[in-house]
């Protein structure tokens, strides 16, 4: 992922630098593993360590490859210069690339998701806070994009805190399904490697052991991994729609926080746009642009082939690197999100009455009049609001159909706009707990 949108801890997950030391950590756990059984000296084991604070050289690697075209023999070699040939013949004894290359990538991919983890807390936290700060703030709620009836700002993002916490739980389950290791020898049999080893290196590396592996560990657990990111990613852009909905002109119940000196527009002074929001929408895309490729890593010939392999060492960090800049780049939007209360008022009381609509219509029916003939008094009165701008009530007041069967007083108390938020401690208690 490009530099802009990268944060530094994330992308060290994914450098070169990381991905050999995991990859010699391995190496060395299963040399002690192997010397425990007996199978390689204990002396030779002993001596893999000798490497343990090496710098392995990127640039050395790389050349040993253009040779090999092999990157996992390129590194072993390497590693050979460290600690010598003879006490290295005993190193990857057993195994094969893809112990080294599928156990490495699954700890990149926990490691990356305690990351995850950090960003979505952070979004989490900033939209608990705005909640309570909010909690009895009318504004009106909408669907299809028109007025409805009132809610209030703080269930929006209780709301939003909600499914923000379903998607931590979900990415909880997939760092579980994902920390898995293999070292099991060519096509997954153990005949050249004892089972012991495959549960000291996954110890050593806090993962646990795939419980039955081929030449690799099975790809539906990366879907799933990355079918989680891309349904946190449409969590964070359904939040960035609703910001930049708030924020056109013509509604302005929210905005992003506009710094001193900040630009909107090289052509119109006058800008303030939603550009951090705009942002986390196309960056969703970007996540979610992984998930098929993920998906269809599943299906591989026989044992293994590496067709999945140019997929994931591309949507491993550039997905992983998206997300983590996109939470807490959410994180920050929400924690200076600007808010217009009176503004959330007047757009409300726009139509002067009109979404108190229900409210009249049940008490019609209650009242005794049919169904059918309380939404048509209702409706009636309604389309003198949309069409010639006039006042709900005063309008109800006047039809002496509905003051045949409601009083001027029944009629007053179905605009009382506490009745729609009597439940609101409810749904709190229910988000957050009591």
């Amino acid at each position: 992922m490009i530099p802009r949108y990268s944060r530094p801890d994330m992308v060290a997950v994914w450098s070169p630098e990381t991905k050999f030391k995991i990859w010699y950590e391995i190496e060395a756990h299963a040399c002690d593993a192997q010397a425990a059984i007996g199978v390689i000296p204990k002396e030779n084991a002993a001596a893999v360590w000798r490497a343990k604070d090496a710098v392995f050289d990127v640039g050395r690697i790389d050349e040993i490859e253009a040779v090999t075209k092999h990157d996992v023999i390129a590194f072993l070699t390497h590693l050979a210069e460290h600690i010598g040939a003879d006490d290295a013949r005993f190193v990857h004894q057993g195994m094969t690339s893809s112990d080294v290359l599928d156990t490495t990538l699954n700890v990149q991919l926990v490691r990356a998701t305690d990351l995850l983890l950090v960003g979505m807390d952070r979004v989490l936290t900033a939209l608990k806070t705005r909640a309570f700060e909010h909690k009895d703030t009318i504004r009106i709620g909408r669907s299809h994009g028109i007025h409805a009836e009132p809610t209030t700002m703080g269930l929006t993002f209780a709301r939003f805190y909600a499914e923000m916490a379903r998607g931590r739980s979900r990415l909880l389950t997939a760092k579980a399904e994902i920390a898995t290791g293999a070292i099991s020898g060519a096509v997954g049999t153990f005949a050249n490697i004892d089972p012991s080893v495959e549960e000291h290196v996954c110890k050593m590396l806090g993962l646990t052991p795939e419980p039955i592996s081929t030449q690799v560990i099975p790809r539906d657990r990366h879907a799933m991994y990355f079918a989680t990111l891309g349904v946190i990613a449409s969590s964070i852009e359904n939040i960035a729609v609703e910001i930049r909905h708030m924020q056109r002109t013509e509604v302005l119940e929210a905005e992003e926080f506009f710094s001193p000196g900040q630009k909107g527009s090289s052509a119109m002074p006058h800008k303030r746009n939603p550009v951090l929001s705009e942002n986390l929408t196309g960056l969703a895309r970007l996540v979610r642009m992984s998930v098929t490729p993920a998906m269809e890593n599943v299906a591989l010939w026989h044992e293994r082939d590496i067709s999945h392999s140019s997929v994931e060492r591309a949507i491993g960090p550039d997905t992983t690197i998206t997300l983590d800049f996109a939470l807490h780049r959410l994180g920050g939007l929400l924690e200076k999100l600007v808010i217009y209360p009176d503004n959330m008022l007047k757009n409300m009381n726009k139509f002067r009455g009109l979404v108190m609509s229900q409210r009249v219509l049940l008490a019609l029916t209650q009242a005794g009049v049919s169904r059918e003939d309380s939404y048509r008094l209702v409706q009636r009165n309604a389309m003198k609001v949309w069409e010639q701008g006039a006042d709900f009530k005063t309008e109800l007041l006047a039809d002496p159909e509905v003051t045949a069967a409601l009083t001027p007083a029944e009629i007053e108390e179905k605009f009382d706009i506490g009745y729609h938020t009597k439940h609101v401690d409810t749904i709190f208690v229910r988000v957050f707990g009591a």
